[in-house]
């Protein structure tokens, strides 16, 4: 299965999705910024609340695709031990780090937001949502930074995902929903045939 886009995405997945629509404490939120455009969608088929869940991953210093940690809104820091001992990634290196995330996530909600609050989350039903997972780390730290937070339920929904990156976030959240789980699986990309990139821009005016 291809998606048009993904507004297309987001409406098969909100099918997917429907035992949810209008469920009190409901809130949709999705990943800047290619899961915004989708969660936007899963929301206005449920006629549910959708926000945004800005998290950003501690990528591993000269190796930043792989996460030694997240860092989310409402101060959430989460880190991977196992990943920051085997490769013996010092204190200062991690701050480092950090400290160069965290004026983009600043930078981030200033933009997406402006003057509006982060929503409460706390003993809410959340669903979270990506244009899709490929190696799943964007999405497995947003989720251990969301724990932190209190939800009474995470649940991951996305469009296209990866085998074994979702069974993997599969033991973090409590529900995983996905429309198309391929045999075969390079890029989340070649699932769209539109999959120009979300602006700024446009996730503004999908939050607004």
């Amino acid at each position: 299965m291809r998606f048009t886009d993904r507004l297309d995405a987001g409406r098969q997945l909100a099918q997917r999705l429907a035992r949810y629509a209008g469920q009190p404490g409901l809130i949709v939120l999705g990943l800047p910024r290619g899961g915004v455009p989708v969660a936007a969608a899963v929301a206005a088929q449920l006629d549910v609340q959708v926000d945004v869940f800005l998290v950003r991953k501690l990528g591993v210093p000269g190796h930043e695709e792989l996460a030694m940690g997240a860092i989310a809104e409402g101060g959430a820091t989460v880190l991977n031990h196992d990943v920051i001992r085997s490769l013996a990634i010092g204190d200062a290196a991690i701050e480092q780090v950090k400290a160069r995330e965290a004026i983009e996530l600043s930078r981030r909600e200033r933009l997406y937001r402006g003057a509006r609050r982060a929503p409460i989350v706390r003993d809410r039903t959340v669903v979270l949502i990506d244009d899709g997972v490929a190696t799943g780390s964007t999405m497995e730290a947003a989720v251990l930074a969301l724990r932190c937070l209190s939800p009474a339920r995470i649940v991951v929904a996305v469009p296209v995902a990866a085998r074994e990156s979702l069974e993997r976030i599969g033991q973090l959240t409590d529900e995983i929903v996905c429309v198309e789980i391929p045999p075969y699986f390079s890029a989340v990309g070649q699932w769209y045939d539109d999959f120009s990139e979300t602006t700024d821009d446009e996730v503004g005016r999908l939050l607004a």
